[in-house]
């Protein structure tokens, strides 16, 4: 035996198959973990940045929400100066006219203005009076004998009108139905 022989180890059988085991798909399975966590890593950021912009979304839309509800009363309030300005007007005339005629003219005139524009801005009286009593639309607040038999059910009197605001009910008419 020559030394070359005696420095080299046994070779174990089970070291051998170790060996013999392909390291190729170590390698593969290593870069497939690597690209593995690289995606969970871009899914996670992603999802992040998805929460993020969903949580600015809801905050801007509040935000706007509550921007427009304050804008609307302030247009509502705006058409509504220039009523203001007639009725200012009419009580300082009125302070120095004895003409009582002349004076009911210019109240129904600034009634009229007023209605108008609440028309505009989707208001509408609820008709009461002779109509089928209904509960969506009419607040009864005493029952009485009707007058005469086609009265009944039906609504005899109204004590305060009712008004619906783009179609929808924004204050019940107050009314007295026949029995």
């Amino acid at each position: 035996m020559t030394n070359e022989n005696a420095n080299e180890t046994p070779v174990n059988s089970n070291d051998q198959e170790q060996h013999d085991l392909p390291e190729v798909p170590v390698d593969e399975n290593a870069k497939r973990i690597a690209e593995l966590e690289e995606q969970v890593t871009m899914l996670n950021d992603k999802h992040l940045r998805l929460y993020s912009e969903f949580d600015n979304f809801r905050k801007r839309t509040t935000k706007e929400r509550i921007e427009l509800l304050n804008t609307a009363g302030a247009e509502i309030i705006k058409s509504l100066l220039p009523v203001v300005d007639d009725l200012e007007r009419a009580i300082k005339n009125n302070e120095e006219s004895k003409d009582v005629i002349a004076i009911n003219e210019g109240v129904n005139l600034i009634a009229q203005k007023f209605r108008n524009i609440l028309a505009q801005k989707g208001l509408e009286s609820v008709s009461a009076v002779g109509q089928v009593f209904d509960v969506d639309l009419h607040e009864a607040i005493t029952n009485i004998p009707a007058p005469t038999e086609d009265l009944k059910g039906k609504v005899v009197d109204e004590v305060e009108k009712g008004f619906t605001l783009n179609g929808k009910v924004i204050r019940f008419a107050k009314v007295i139905v026949g029995n």
